[in-house]
Formats: C-alpha cells, structure tokens, sequence
C-alpha cells in the first residue's frame, strides 16, 4: 500500500528528504540542550569563584544551540508542508485521472458521492498522515531513544525510573488507541451517506422546496450528522484518557527524581548526583514522555488514515471495463452501425438481459426514431453504440467493425450524444459550446446554435455568448440547456449523432425545426433520435419500437400504423386524445 502512495510524491522526494535531515539535526541539538545545561549548573554549584567568562560561554553555547534548533525545527516545517501539499496534489491527481479512465460499469461500483469524499476527506487524511510520518514519526522515536541514553548518561540507576514508566504509558496508550479504532473506521463509511444526503438536497433544491420538504430534510441530514458527531464523541472522550495518564506519568517521574535525587544528592555531597544532573533527568523524563504522547497520536492517526488508504487504493486499483485493444482500429470509416444477435445485462449478476436477441443494420445517413414505454432499454440500446458499456454477448458495428476494435478516443470522436439528463458546465456559453469542438470559431457556433434553435435565446441575454453558466446550468430553463447541448454536439459534426430524449422540453414547432436542420447541416451523419412524442420521430427512415428490452416492432410510420398495435396506440393517444377513431 504504501509503496503505491510513494508514487505520488515523485518531484517532492527532495523537500521530504530534506524534512528528515533538519528533524535529525532539530533531536540531536535538542537532546544536548539539557546536558548543556547542566554542565552549567554544576559549574556554578561547585566553583567558588565564578568567572563571567566561563557563564558567558556557556550562555552563548545555549543560544546558539536554540537559534539553531529552533531553525531546523523552522526549516522542517517548511519542507514537511510543501512535501505533504505536493504528495497529496499528486495523489489527488492521480486518483481524478484514474476516474476519468472509468467505464459506467466502475462509475456504477462507487457511488458519486463515495468518490468525491475520496477525492476530499479520504486524500486529506492521508495528507496529514504523510505530514506526520515524515516529521512526527521520525522525530518522536529519535527523540526518545536519544532522551533514554541521555538520561541514562547523566542519571545513572535514577533513570531506571524510565524502565517502569515508558512501558506503563505505553501499554495505556496503546489501549486508549485501540479501543477507539473501530468508532475512527466507522465513521469514513458514514461520510459517504452524509455527502449523499447533501448531494441529493441541493440538486434537488426546486423540487425539495415545490413539496415543501425542507423539514424532512433537515431531519435526514440532522440524523446522518448526529450519527457522525457520535461516533467522534466517542472516540475523541476515550483518545482524551491520553492527557490524564500521560500527566499522571510526567508527574510521578518528577516526584521520584526529586525525591530520590534529592536524597543521593544529600547523602552523597553531589558524588553520586548532583544537582545539574537532577535538572537534566528532568528535562529528559518530560522529553521522552511526550515523545510517548506523540507516538500514540501517530499510531491514531494513521489508524484513522489507514481507513481513507484503503479506499483510496480501492479506485487506483480499479481497472477499466473498457480498454482500447491493441492496434485498434483509428479511422471510423462511416455511420452505419449493425447489431448482432446483442444480449446486454448491467451485471453478471443479474438475473435478466436487459436487451435480448437484438439484430439491427442502419445504414450511414439514415434518420431513425425509437420509441418505447420507461424501462424498455430505449437509451441501453444507444449506449452499446459509443461503448460506454460493453455488449455481454453477440457484437455491435459501427463502420462494419466491431466497436470493441476501435480506439476509444476514435471512436466516441465520431459519435456524439445529447443525453436524456442534459448536463452544462460552469463557464460561458462559448466554453459550453466548445466542447464539442475547442477549435469552433464564433461563425461555427452562431451556425450550430441557430439550427439548435438557440441563437434567439443566447442574443437576449446581456453577454451573449459569453453569457456566464452556472454549475449544471441553474441560470438557463429546461428548454434553453437541451438546445445548447444540441448545439454543442453539432459542432462535433460526428458520423453518428445520438438524442436520447433531448428535446422533450421544447415545443413541438422548435423541435420540428431543430430536426430540419439536421437534414441540411449533417446530411451524411446517422441521426438516432429517441423521443415520447410520435411527431418527433414519424419522419424518420425507420423507426423501432422498444419493449422490455426488445424490438417489437420496426418500419416507416405508415408501416407501423398498419401493423404494430403498440405504435397505433401512442400515435392515437397523442394525436386523438385518447379517443377510438372507429
């Protein structure tokens, strides 16, 4: 695990590396500072005639050593910050660009919300681990074994005193730390949910508040942060049992040196122990207990990361369904597309093909219209087309070769879907339009918006095209995103243009016209046009008629009117209200 973490520190080994020196060079001067000390002390006890000179000396000599600690100390912080912002931008990095490798069937194993408390709470924790691992846990060890043989060097037997209390608040802390584990781990699941109940509340803001659910939500999410804020509670009440018992430890260690150093010092004159001696064991024992205090915050800290570490690996692991093969094809030659005896279910899983015995051949340039009830695998079909998913068995054609042959780039180059849940990007319209060709001059997007039927709209705001989208395209209606996402995907000028749906909230004449300009603007591509209304389809060179993840029926609209009763039952309904026309 950790070797794939190391991956993403790449050009921030020096500033790491560096970290480790001056935390190396901080212990050693920090360790010397008491001994300094007490060289001094002992000075001034035993001498009769004190000489400014010598006391200056030393004086000086504990300057500088705390001038240059405090330097080292300074220069590690620095180093250590910059190390561990850079390693988790990388990280961060490296976990967005393996998303953007996904397929929808490793979208559909991570919910949307598990993936972005990753990118966050996950990669931040895993930040402060770094942080710590690379200064903390090197200097509270160090510290320690240095403080023990100092100690051990200027104390004598009085040292041993460490012997009983290292181990006693050792054991105690890994107690502590383990017994609030489990509350730790648990709550990295329960972020999950809690940035689900946010998510699903602010996308769904208009209809929360067209049914007046604000309290219900209030609720939910006040149950999901109650249910977090618990799990904190406690364990953050058993993580402070570390304070009490490290305080009991500093002072049981200072009761035992002065009392028994006291004791040696009197009985011995100062042979055995002297007073600087005391001083040091002292500042050592306070040295090595807190270094104890920060070991047990490193091992729950990391305790805590190794959580987020799992489930960040979770998504690096994670391969794509969906790879280009080797010397894929990387020309698509037209729009025709061909479906092979296709059967297709989301999971090996499940229990029933969501497409069956599928065998279709559309010729490149054709018009075709489906039609279909929800849940007849209407937008399942079309999805096969660009791969987005993988047929399970049988194979679809695009150009007379097998999707699975092309370069994915390539391939999804040349088919462009306007998706039933029309999606806009924050930035200008101009930005918007771009993605269907970053090269597109404003002429180009004029052209497309005007046969998207969007050029009116667009003019009629203060900025035009340079008009400001908010995050998903809050600011513009229904109506305005479809035609804008139309107009985006025209400016691809793709072999095979896919509407899933994408004009169900525009009036029938502005669909009427969007359609004609298909017919002039891209003659040559294949238009694949889902859609409720019959109107919307009736002009088509063929159309399919979609049930339960089969194609009951296909054929012109007047073929369909004669021999498909499902066909003749939406065309009466939608154009007769229902009514019998006999």
């Amino acid at each position: 695990m950790f070797k794939k973490f190391l991956k993403s520190v790449r050009e921030f080994k020096l500033p790491s590396i560096l970290t480790l020196i001056f935390i190396i060079a901080e212990v050693v001067i920090e360790v010397f500072i008491p001994f300094t000390t007490a060289k001094l002390i002992n000075y001034i006890q035993t001498t009769a005639m004190l000489e400014m000179a010598v006391i200056a000396k030393y004086g000086i000599t504990l300057v500088i050593m705390a001038l240059l600690s405090l330097t080292c100390g300074g220069v590690a912080a620095y180093t250590c910050a910059k190390a561990s912002s850079g390693f988790s931008r990388n990280l961060r990095q490296d976990v967005f660009d393996r998303i953007q490798t996904f397929a929808f069937e490793n979208i559909d194993k991570f919910s949307s919300t598990s993936l972005v408390t990753r990118l966050t709470t996950d990669i931040h924790n895993v930040q402060m681990s770094y942080m710590m691992i690379i200064r903390t846990a090197v200097r509270a060890p160090l510290m320690l074994v240095f403080a023990i043989i100092m100690a051990a060097v200027m104390g004598g037997w009085l040292a041993m005193s460490f012997a009983v209390l290292v181990p006693l608040l050792g054991f105690g802390l890994f107690l502590i730390s383990r017994k609030a584990m489990p509350a730790f781990r648990a709550v990295f699941r329960k972020y999950d949910r809690l940035n689900e109940s946010i998510e699903e509340n602010v996308r769904g803001m208009r209809v929360v508040k067209g049914f007046s659910r604000e309290d219900y939500e209030k609720k939910k999410f006040g149950i999901a942060a109650e249910d977090i804020c618990s799990d904190f509670t406690k364990a953050e009440r058993i993580v402070a049992l570390n304070s009490p018992l490290m305080q009991v430890c500093v002072y049981a260690n200072m009761v035992f040196v002065m009392l028994v150093g006291s004791m040696l010092v009197i009985n011995s004159g100062g042979a055995v122990v002297n007073v600087g001696h005391m001083s040091a064991m002292l500042t050592y024992g306070m040295q090595i207990l807190i270094q104890l205090m920060m070991l047990s915050m490193i091992y729950v800290m990391l305790t805590m990361s190794s959580e987020s570490m799992k489930r960040i690996i979770e998504v690096l692991d994670e391969r794509s369904a969906l790879t280009s093969p080797e010397n894929a094809v990387t020309t698509v030659k037209d729009g025709s597309i061909d479906f092979e005896n296709v059967n297709f279910k989301y999971s090996a899983k499940a229990e029933r093909f969501a497409l069956s015995d599928v065998d279709l051949h559309i010729d490149s340039g054709m018009t075709v219209g489906i039609l279909g009830g929800t849940g007849s695998s209407k937008s399942t079909l079309v999805q096969l087309i660009p791969r987005l998913y993988d047929v399970t068995e049988g194979c679809v054609k695009v150009g007379g070769v097998d999707v699975r042959e092309y370069d994915l780039d390539t391939l999804r180059g040349q088919v462009a879907m306007v998706l039933q849940k029309n999606l806009l990007f924050s930035g200008t319209i101009k930005d918007n339009l771009r993605w269907g060709n970053e090269n597109a001059t404003d002429e180009e997007m004029i052209e497309a918006c005007k046969l998207a039927q969007a050029h009116e709209f667009v003019t009629s705001f203060p900025d035009g095209y340079d008009t400001h989208i908010e995050q998903g395209g809050t600011n513009v209606s229904g109506g305005q995103k479809q035609r804008l996402c139309i107009a985006r995907a025209l400016l691809k000028k793709p072999k095979i243009l896919i509407l899933d749906d994408s004009t169900s909230a525009v009036d029938t004449r502005t669909d009427a016209f969007i359609r004609a300009g298909f017919k002039s603007y891209i003659p040559e591509t294949t238009k694949i046009i889902i859609a409720q209304r019959v109107s919307s389809v009736q002009d088509a060179d063929l159309i399919l008629v979609m049930e339960n993840g089969t194609i009951a029926a296909m054929g012109k609209h007047d073929d369909l009117l004669a021999s498909c009763d499902i066909y003749k039952e939406i065309y009466t309904q939608q154009t007769k209200g229902g009514e019998d026309d006999e």
